[in-house]
């Protein structure tokens, strides 16, 4: 299969604001949906140049689709490409942590 060249604006789809990466970002750790054709390198290009800062390592997880019932229709929520991003010491994403 042959893999499209996905711009920086296409890598990274929006971040993930939970409870847990919340607390992760205490770690200097954070939590993106990412395009499902991006891979380790792509995503650290795309959050060293959108947010200027320096990555150490990028973990990416590939989301399963859970059951959905809704009355008596059946199927899936849709699977998904998770980034855990851990920057350098020193460096934050402003942007994210609502200092504007």
């Amino acid at each position: 299969m042959k893999q499209e060249k996905l711009s920086l604006h296409d890598v990274l789809i929006r971040p993930i604001i939970t409870e847990k990466a919340l607390i992760l970002r205490e770690q200097r750790k954070y939590v993106f949906e990412v395009n499902p054709l991006a891979n380790k390198n792509l995503v650290k290009e795309a959050v060293e140049k959108l947010f200027n800062v320096k990555v150490e390592k990028v973990n990416i997880l590939n989301m399963k689709p859970k059951p959905k019932r809704r009355g008596i229709f059946e199927g899936k929520t849709r699977s998904w490409k998770k980034a855990v991003v851990t920057l350098k010491e020193g460096y934050t994403i402003k942007e994210l942590e609502g200092e504007h």
